[in-house]
């Protein structure tokens, strides 16, 4: 019996380790390299979508985006339109650290965001107010930067709620010249 317990927890251990993503330091070396002041500057465009829980496609979205730095601290305004024509804006401020490490707050985050870039990707988590009928719900964010080409980058992102999740939004998102 001792050896069948042994195993069954070897098994669920086993499991488990195997659904968990990778940590952003598995990129080193991946290319191009994902420089995160480099590529949000300037203008930029994101097209995107979301889904439910069950991988259903709820909305569209095309966003404006306008990026700037002073030094190590930069200000990213992101303009939302939904395909139902609400909008939203949402304004990021950026602090770059010399470990490769980002921060950054905005209106609807509580606390702050945290992430780190290796290789071709970066990588963040943060909490963030959504509305929800009258009212706001509080959702985590894991979100996921694949640079693809020095202009353009997919954004993968695991929205959760209790450790459950619950959607994904998934961003298109290339510098306008």
């Amino acid at each position: 019996m001792k050896r069948i317990t042994t195993l069954f927890l070897l098994s669920c251990t086993f499991l488990l380790s195997s659904c968990a993503a990778p940590d952003v330091e598995y990129y080193q070396g991946s290319q191009p390299e994902f420089n995160f002041k480099h590529f949000f500057s300037g203008k930029l465009k994101a097209y995107g979508v979301v889904q439910d829980y069950k991988g259903e496609l709820t909305r569209k979205m095309v966003v404006d985006m306008n990026a700037s730095w002073d030094g190590n601290n930069g200000v990213i305004e992101e303009d939302f339109v939904y395909d139902d024509g609400e909008t939203q804006r949402r304004v990021w401020n950026i602090t770059l650290n010399a470990d490769n490490t980002l921060t950054g707050t905005a209106g609807d985050v509580i606390g702050i965001a945290k992430g780190k870039s290796n290789g071709s990707v970066f990588h963040w988590q943060y909490t963030l107010k959504l509305p929800y009928g009258d009212d706001t719900i509080e959702v985590n964010l894991d979100d996921w930067m694949y640079l693809v080409t020095q202009s353009r980058l997919i954004n993968s992102t695991a929205i959760d709620k209790f450790g459950i999740e619950v959607g994904e939004v998934t961003l298109v998102i290339e510098k306008v010249d």
